[in-house]
């Protein structure tokens, strides 16, 4: 009995001491790990962080109105290859061509605005804000603008990549040339499933894209000088019209017809109509689940509450954490 007594003493004086270094521990502040929503207010590191972000966007946007479209394709360019690490900001370097050289990212714009993000940052917080969280919370803000209210949370954190690589850029891209089933996997091997393949495609709402990426559909779409059948006649037409046949690499056209200018869900019901400007949008239509996720997000409420939460999985592709990576003094080159 004695010796039970002791036990269960000296086991209550063990648990009481173990709760007592578990709150002691509990007082020390703990520094959060991987992406948190105002991450560098929450670590002290940078707490006017995300205001100077906006307040450049901000500045920007009166002046250019396209300027959402840019940074958002930026971003989406970013994560959808080597994850969210800022890589397509990358310079080349000698002989070793980055992403910014491939095809796919020759038109892209907005870098300029990144820079400037970045300049002013370094001045208030030297090296401690990512080039790519940079990247992130500027394509929000760019596209919020109009709204006067975020449209998707960004959550911070992330580290920047060191390596930009032209060859990384093909098989990872989604390309306007390509079928369901390839958009399907793309995703998927990104961690995105059906929903946020259309809700992603419906960024489209806003923008511009050279003839390039469409012109076959209206005068080669088999290879026999025929035009795409799944396109909308007159909508065809007036695409010729835009792009006449050869059509000069300088010429732009909306990516949604009518509403170029307005991130809403006027996509999805040009998409309705046969009205896609891109192989890969009328892609869409193809898959009988797709199809009805398309229809669904005619509705602003149900589209605007997905694309939220898929910019949300696809800012947190790949990204570089903690350790990994680094934090760039200049957005266009490693330290």
């Amino acid at each position: 009995m004695k010796m039970r007594s002791f036990l269960s003493i000296t086991l209550l004086l063990l648990a009481f001491l173990v709760a007592a270094a578990g709150a002691k521990k509990s007082k020390a502040p703990v520094k959060p790990v991987g992406l948190i929503p105002d991450y560098y207010k929450v670590t002290g590191t940078c707490r006017q962080a995300e205001q100077l972000v906006k307040q450049v966007v901000q500045e920007k946007v009166r002046n250019d109105s396209t300027l959402g479209a840019k940074l958002l394709r930026v971003h989406y360019h970013d994560c959808f290859v080597k994850g969210c690490d800022a890589s397509i900001l990358l310079n080349t370097v000698g002989t070793n061509q980055s992403e910014k050289d491939a095809r796919p990212n020759l038109s892209l714009g907005g870098f300029e605005v990144i820079d400037e993000i970045k300049t002013r940052i370094e001045k208030v917080c030297t090296q401690k804000v990512s080039c790519a969280d940079i990247l992130a919370l500027a394509a929000r803000d760019a596209v919020s603008f109009p709204f006067k209210k975020p449209l998707w949370d960004v959550l911070t954190g992330r580290k920047d990549g060191r390596v930009s690589l032209i060859s990384n850029v093909n098989g990872n891209l989604p390309s306007p040339f390509s079928d369901f089933a390839t958009l399907r996997t793309i995703f998927s091997d990104k961690g995105l499933d059906i929903n946020d393949l259309v809700a992603l495609s419906g960024a489209h709402t806003i923008g511009v894209s050279h003839c390039g990426s469409f012109s076959r559909r209206l005068f080669n779409f088999t290879g026999k000088g025929d035009a795409d059948p799944s396109l909308e006649p007159a909508y065809a037409e007036f695409l010729r019209k835009q792009c006449p046949n050869p059509a000069s690499p300088a010429t732009v056209v909306g990516m949604d017809p009518n509403s170029t200018l307005t991130f809403d869900t006027h996509y999805f019901t040009a998409l309705k109509k046969h009205q896609g400007l891109f192989q890969s949008d009328a892609a869409l239509l193809t898959n009988a689940t797709s199809a009805d996720i398309v229809r669904r997000f005619q509705s602003r409420d149900s589209f605007f509450k997905q694309f939220a939460k898929s910019m949300v999985k696809m800012g947190a592709i790949e990204v570089l954490l903690g350790d990994a990576g680094e934090i760039r003094k200049d957005c266009r080159f490693i330290n």
